[in-house]
């Protein structure tokens, strides 16, 4: 990675890009915890219009959300008017240095299409350079994401490196057949492996066979939508989880993501879950006064998948936790 101001004076703009789940906002934290990228501008993409994951982000120099849309296609007004401020702030007399700009994408979007997006307006051509673009794969839920998923398809195809998140969960020869599916999907860009955000050396498995792949050409798939749930004013984190648990088991191949912060007796509660998945709480701090970012709101939970009806979530949730 360049080190220092480009001689052409242009910023560099790295997308990090991913599945649903995929990991982003963990691997993103832990480079910048180490300060791999130097001093950035982290923008953060949420396709549902609460922001959640920039509350992982604390160690960012700048933290900007665009929420309520893909920047690849809903939101690319916002994305683009967000990335023409930035350049232009490095303009200003006594503006703080920025190194790079971060783009953290939306599970769902496109970092093909975010490029091209960026080369067809003139202003950021001219004063943006994409240096990386940087996909994520969920081991666990990878394999099935690439057999049903055109959009994850695409992202790893774009990708200038891809890393495989969470190996230690699963098998290690299901790990290199995920790799090995990647590498024909993309035949140039390096394999790496993360857990946690950190490196992690990826055991070899000689000859590997990479996963049959169904042609998706012509499928049309329901598209995934997030919903927003209020579960304020019930039982609590104990109900919520049970009520959740319940849901997933039902509905977990269709709800892909479910994201949130839940209040519970010892404080704030970052929830988060990739398909019937849930991940361990995370406890967060109070909300610092006067944040420069959209605050997430407490006991409102983002669920994101096909075939939900947001009415029919609050009647259930009202009848179980209250």
């Amino acid at each position: 990675m360049r080190e220092g101001p480009r001689a052409d004076g242009r910023l560099p703009l790295t997308i990090i890009g991913g599945f649903l789940g995929a990991g982003k906002s963990t691997w993103l934290r832990h480079q910048l915890h180490r300060k791999a990228f130097g001093a950035v501008h982290v923008l953060v993409n949420e396709a549902a219009e609460m922001p959640v994951d920039n509350l992982l982000l604390g160690k960012a120099d700048r933290v900007s959300v665009l929420a309520g849309g893909c920047a690849c296609c809903d939101g690319r007004v916002a994305l683009v008017a967000a990335l023409r401020a930035i350049c232009g702030e490095q303009d200003g007399p006594g503006s703080s240095r920025t190194d790079r700009i971060l783009l953290e994408t939306s599970g769902l979007a496109d970092p093909g299409a975010i490029a091209r997006l960026l080369s067809a307006d003139p202003m950021l051509a001219r004063r943006l350079v994409l240096e990386d673009v940087v996909v994520l794969v969920d081991a666990l839920h990878g394999p099935v994401q690439l057999r049903e998923e055109a959009l994850g398809r695409r992202q790893v195809e774009s990708a200038g490196r891809l890393i495989v998140t969470k190996p230690r969960e699963v098998p290690p020869l299901q790990v290199a057949r995920l790799v090995s599916t990647l590498r024909r999907l993309n035949p140039v860009a390096p394999v790496e492996g993360a857990e946690h955000g950190v490196s992690f050396e990826l055991a070899p498995v000689p000859d590997a066979d990479p996963y049959a792949l169904p042609d998706l050409a012509g499928v049309s798939a329901e598209p995934i939508r997030p919903c927003r749930l209020d579960i304020s004013g019930g039982n609590g984190w104990a109900a919520f989880s049970v009520w959740l648990s319940a849901l997933l088991a039902a509905r977990g191949d269709d709800i892909v993501r479910v994201k949130g912060v839940v209040t519970g007796p010892d404080g704030r509660l970052l929830l988060q879950s990739v398909r019937k998945q849930v991940q361990p709480p995370e406890m967060l701090p109070e909300p610092k006064q006067g944040a420069p970012t959209p605050e997430t709101q407490d006991d409102v939970i983002v669920l994101i998948g096909r075939g939900m009806d947001e009415a029919l979530l609050a009647r259930s949730w009202s009848t179980f936790g209250t």
